[in-house]
């Protein structure tokens, strides 16, 4: 007896110190700032809730034949030949095919509805602002207002924002967890993704998707002012000493480097973020004026000694050219299927 009660204590303050420690949690995903966000939130207390219907029942009846068929319950029936029951044959596939229907018809919707390429119906007129990851770091780019900042970005609250999302190296994650919707940046691609914040407040931001060394590190912070604040936020960014220029100052800031420190900077160069998504659209071309030279080159050896050569051999070098001649008429020209793709 002692021994049982000793161990009913030390699980009563195993559950104590459980309750302590959850207390010190949180979630940004259950604490949404923003419209996007809370329709989030419900999204996954609904599916989490509807699972709930199997797996409730599930713990409880595993706990309560346990209790019941316990070595020392000589009153529970023993029925060794029963093998089916049609009630129970139907509740567990009735229930479980209901919850499958139901969460199938809300996912359906919800792909919809918090589509993060959709724009947000508002009487406010949206931003952009242009988002590129770097190693190690966030760049920010207004193209409204001519200014950059690296690991911090300011918007108004109840105003929508467009975030278009790039990269200028690996495939990394963007992710502002209090108002919703990660999406992916990924090299040479514009990705989209809108969101808005309803509540004022510096909300933390990352990349949620790993990309090396600094990885860790990768984190910026997002300001979310009143409409004076964040007119007074551009200009005190347009009152920096430094300018982003391309390709010479990105690619200076293009370097890896860890947990980089708050950048601002007053000007930027036209189409900023234009050019460092074509940046990864060259597909390896060369120059053609090369291509011709060598050509000359050879064509001149050729000539050189096409002057000692047999009749026979004389053909046979006229043969090539003519196949040298249509293949240059060809990359010259190409054919509609490789101009259409």
């Amino acid at each position: 007896m002692q021994r049982r009660s000793l161990w009913r204590r030390r699980g009563t303050l195993v559950l104590l110190a459980l309750c302590l420690f959850l207390a010190g949690c949180s979630s940004a995903l259950l604490d949404p700032k923003g419209q996007v966000g809370a329709e989030q939130r419900t999204l996954i207390l609904t599916a989490f809730g509807l699972m709930l219907i199997v797996v409730i029942p599930v713990i409880v009846m595993t706990l309560l034949f346990g209790w019941r068929y316990r070595r020392s319950n000589s009153g529970a029936k023993y029925l060794p030949d029963w093998a089916h029951s049609n009630a129970i044959e139907a509740v567990i596939w009735i229930v479980p095919c209901a919850i499958i229907a139901v969460l199938a018809l809300l996912t359906y919707k919800t792909s919809h509805s918090l589509d993060p390429h959709k724009p947000l119906e508002s009487d406010v007129e949206p931003i952009e602002i242009q988002a590129v990851s770097l190693d190690w770091k966030w760049l920010f780019i207004y193209p409204e207002q001519g200014v950059a900042s690296v690991n911090e970005v300011a918007f108004p609250v109840n105003t929508p924002v467009r975030f278009r999302v790039s990269s200028g190296s690996v495939m990394n994650a963007f992710f502002i967890p209090h108002l919703g919707s990660q999406i992916y940046a990924m090299a040479g691609m514009d990705n989209d993704v809108h969101l808005i914040a309803e509540e004022l407040g510096n909300y933390p931001g990352r990349s949620t998707n790993y990309s090396g060394a600094g990885f860790s590190g990768m984190t910026f912070e997002a300001k979310v002012t009143t409409p004076d604040e964040f007119d007074d936020w551009v200009e005190t960014v347009r009152g920096a000493s430094e300018t982003l220029t391309y390709p010479e100052g990105y690619e200076a800031l293009a370097e890896p480097s860890k947990s980089h420190p708050v950048e601002y900077f007053s000007a930027i160069s036209p189409a900023l973020y234009e050019s460092i998504l074509t940046s990864f659209h060259t597909g390896g071309e060369h120059d053609m004026g090369d291509d011709h030279a060598m050509g000359s080159d050879h064509a001149d050896a050729s000539d050189g000694d096409n002057d000692h050569a047999t009749p026979q051999a004389a053909a046979s070098g006229h043969h090539t050219d003519n196949h040298a001649t249509q293949d240059h008429a060809m990359r010259t020209h190409p054919t509609s299927v490789e101009a259409g793709g």
